[in-house]
């Protein structure tokens, strides 16, 4: 996430720290960059304050092979278990090192690269592992992924900028997920909103994103959720694969309440958060859920409310070329 939308006034305070290098045809990226990206809106204001304190130690499990190598990697089992598939492919991502919206269309405003494997942030983490999962071949994955970031056509202004308004329901209009927080969260699970107003669009950090006006999305948007304090008395019900989006609570000016998300892993008889991690880590990690919502329930800015849970599907064929677009 490049822009830092949600926390551009904190980075103009906090001192800038050092970004693994960029690829050679785009120039190195720092906390200060005020160019805009999509993945911004998901920044976390005390991640964003934190200087990293540690870098990876050792290569991810993609560095190293060749092309038909990770052809080869994607086309095998390619009709295994979707769980299954995202697990593999997420693995492969520990240690990635985490660049601030590494991601974009190649050109135009947001000139990154439109795929990569050696830098993520939260949100392309979770992209391409689904692109990669979802995928039966190589050639699959880069149209995949263009599916998943755009509401129709990969431009900027059809990014799926915001969470709550069109990452989310355009996924799920699509296929591609399912709000299951209330089958997992059961009666602890509630209803919640975010609204967009053309206040919100005034604010500094929207209006970073560099939205033209008939493409800022204004409305209520309801989200499922399981309260902060309730969701370690759920959390082995929680499926391996299963997309955990964190929220916080609603500020009119800011235009998300979700700022992170990751995949839930579950190993010997404890429940992990896979995630790009911005701050102490730096990098992909699988994080100890008790442990990252402990520490979440410690920011008292901008406080941290709950989570929403998130199925992982293959839609139907016919399903994911509409055109889907937010109001």
């Amino acid at each position: 996430m490049k822009a830092a939308v949600l926390a551009a006034a904190l980075l103009s305070q906090a001192p800038s720290a050092p970004k693994p290098p960029s690829p050679a045809s785009q120039p190195p990226v720092t906390e200060g960059d005020a160019r805009p990206g999509a993945e911004a809106v998901l920044e976390s204001p005390a991640a964003s304050a934190q200087a990293a304190t540690s870098t990876p130690t050792h290569p991810n499990g993609w560095v190293g092979l060749s092309a038909e190598q990770r052809a080869a990697l994607v086309a095998e089992s390619a009709d295994a278990p979707l769980p299954d598939r995202l697990l593999r492919m997420s693995e492969r991502f520990i240690n990635t090192p985490y660049v601030l919206s590494p991601l974009g269309e190649g050109g135009g405003v947001d000139p990154d690269p439109t795929f990569r494997l050696d830098a993520v942030d939260c949100l392309t983490f979770v992209e391409q592992s689904l692109a990669l999962g979802l995928a039966r071949s190589e050639a699959d994955v880069g149209p995949l992924l263009d599916t998943l970031r755009y509401a129709s056509t990969p431009s900027y202004e059809d990014r799926n900028h915001l969470m709550e308004a069109q990452w989310l329901p355009n996924n799920i209009r699509k296929g591609f997920l399912a709000d299951v927080t209330r089958r997992y969260g059961g009666e602890d699970a509630v209803p919640v909103t975010k609204t967009l107003t053309p206040l919100t669009w005034q604010s500094r950090s929207s209006a970073a994103l560099g939205l033209p006006k008939e493409r800022r999305p204004v409305g209520t948007y309801t989200l499922n959720m399981l309260p902060l304090e309730r969701v370690m008395a759920h959390a082995r019900a929680i499926p391996s694969g299963t997309i955990l989006v964190v929220l916080r609570e609603d500020l009119p000016l800011k235009a998300t309440r979700v700022t992170h998300l990751g995949f839930v892993v579950q190993r010997k008889k404890r429940t992990f958060l896979r995630h790009a991690s911005r701050g102490g880590y730096n990098r992909v990690v699988d994080e100890d859920l008790e442990t990252f919502l402990a520490r979440n329930a410690r920011y008292a800015k901008w406080k941290v409310t709950g989570v929403s849970l998130f199925e992982v599907r293959r839609p139907d064929s016919d399903s994911t070329g509409a055109v889907v677009r937010s109001p």
